[in-house]
């Protein structure tokens, strides 16, 4: 599920990595771009869509793309969970919820009848330019990964 954009395009950004680093977004300029939110490491649901990216992260390199998780956790709690789960993939820190906000992914939530604020899981597929090729919202975790990675390939050969 998703809806095609051709025209938008994403502004730089800078987040820290797990080794609490700046990464400028504008150091991937050339490459295409998986930028996928996650509510939080260490749930199930992450962890399942974050090593399913991490397990396709070579078809993705050898398609030019780079995946990049986004989440509101702290750089720590990054770097334990790739080390926990052997990630391959790139996973930034948005505590203060920047990025997050700017592009619409921090939105209201429904849990047992409660309302609250949280990250609705969505992934951008980025052209080497920075635009917006692609969105899916409020993603389902089985086989997104593969399936961003088909979408990635059909965007690349009709281009």
């Amino acid at each position: 599920m998703g809806i095609p954009f051709i025209a938008d395009s994403i502004d730089d950004f800078v987040l820290k990595d797990c080794k609490n680093e700046d990464i400028k977004s504008i150091e991937f300029r050339g490459k295409w771009i998986v930028l996928y939110f996650y509510p939080k490491d260490g749930t199930s649901g992450c962890t399942k869509e974050a090593t399913d990216f991490s397990n396709l992260t070579d078809n993705f390199l050898k398609e030019g793309a780079v995946v990049i998780g986004v989440s509101p956790d702290k750089t720590e709690t990054h770097k334990k969970f790739i080390l926990k789960n052997n990630l391959k993939t790139i996973l930034l820190s948005d505590p203060e919820k920047v990025l997050i906000e700017k592009l619409g992914v921090w939105q209201i939530k429904q849990m047992y009848g409660k309302q609250y604020y949280g990250v609705s899981r969505t992934t951008f597929l980025l052209d080497s330019e920075m635009n917006v090729r692609y969105i899916w919202e409020k993603v389902h975790v089985n086989g997104h990964a593969q399936t961003v990675l088909e979408k990635l390939i059909e965007l690349k050969t009709n281009k």
